[in-house]
């Protein structure tokens, strides 16, 4: 469940918040409760990561799809 405030993270805010998250779990010194606390947001950071991850890659994919498009179209006009 990804709050609304996880949403709003960008992807460089989200990988920096998930770079500290994993700091502090390889750190140590945390009570139980509160390395999962810890590890719940890292895998919700990860998720929100993700998302742009595969956002990103659907928005290239298209481009590259238009522009093969737009290549053999001009190609089928000569």
């Amino acid at each position: 469940m990804t709050s609304r405030t996880d949403e709003a993270l960008g992807y460089e805010q989200a990988r920096d918040e998930l770079i500290e998250v994993v700091r502090r779990l390889e750190a140590g010194g945390t009570t139980l409760e509160e390395s999962l606390a810890l590890w719940e947001r890292g895998e919700e950071l990860a998720k929100v990561c993700r998302r742009w991850l595969e956002g990103a890659r659907a928005r290239l994919d298209a481009a590259l799809a238009e522009e093969e498009g737009e290549g053999s179209e001009g190609a089928a006009d000569e």
